[in-house]
């Protein structure tokens, strides 16, 4: 149950609209369901502010489609589904309610939100090769209510391309840097914001890169203030995290 959901239940409960019977029967299931296989978190918005979101990697299609069925059943307006295969994206496809994006390997079922803050959320990589891991975390920050930005192929190889938005980085709440190789972009992108800088090291790399090792020792060393590092190709921790500083406070001064 969502927290407006909850909110106007206990709203009726107090109007004395509603028996405190048949309220509790609504909460019957609301912690948690059990599904054999899963049980999916229906309180989780309730005491954190953000739904339960589905990591699809180690899933068969059917848990998936089973478990997103019943977040939606229970009230959950969007439902992210993360590392989704195209396979496991058919079988909701037929709901007519799944927006799915194969780049990033994303499910959105149900309602893309509009957002709700002020701030932007600006999404920058070094290279092309990035964007499966920025657009992950972009389409999780649009999920969860925020405006996105997309600043692509604007590494450090050509760096005169990052410096022509300067004012887009300015402008920015939060910034979620992505990046392979070694990883450079998010202590560039951290000399010249004054916000948070999300770095996302990611696996895009020769030999040496070690499969994005080397991003992450780089980003984790940064000299520039205000980085903080995620996983390597994390881009789902950086989209909620970046989500999170943007929800903090009003407009960006």
């Amino acid at each position: 149950m969502e927290q407006k959901a909850l909110h106007h239940l206990l709203e009726q409960v107090a109007a004395g609209k509603l028996p405190v019977d048949e309220a509790m029967l609504q909460l019957r299931d609301a912690p948690f369901l059990d599904l054999g296989f899963a049980k999916p978190d229906s309180h989780r918005a309730v005491r954190q502010g953000i739904a339960e979101v589905i990591y699809g990697a180690g899933k068969t299609p059917e848990q998936i489609r089973r478990i997103a069925l019943a977040l939606r059943d229970q009230g959950q307006k969007t439902v992210l589904i993360t590392r989704m295969s195209q396979e496991a994206a058919g079988l909701l496809e037929d709901t007519g309610l799944l927006d799915y994006d194969a780049v990033s390997r994303t499910g959105i079922l149900g309602e893309i939100p509009e957002p709700d803050c002020d701030g932007a959320v600006v999404i920058a990589t070094g290279g092309t090769s990035d964007i499966p891991v920025a657009e992950e975390a972009a389409r999780t920050a649009a999920a969860l209510g925020n405006p996105v930005n997309r600043l692509y192929d604007v590494g450090v190889s050509g760096i005169h391309r990052l410096l022509a938005n300067r004012e887009e980085i300015l402008r920015a709440k939060v910034i979620v840097a992505v990046a392979g190789m070694e990883g450079a972009l998010a202590s560039v992108v951290g000399g010249l914001a004054d916000c948070p800088v999300i770095a996302v090291p990611t696996s895009v790399g020769y030999g040496a890169a070690f499969g994005g090792l080397a991003a992450l020792l780089g980003m984790l060393n940064s000299c520039a203030s205000g980085v903080s590092v995620v996983n390597i190709d994390n881009g789902f921790g950086a989209g909620y995290l970046a989500s999170m500083i943007n929800h903090i406070g009003g407009n960006k001064a």
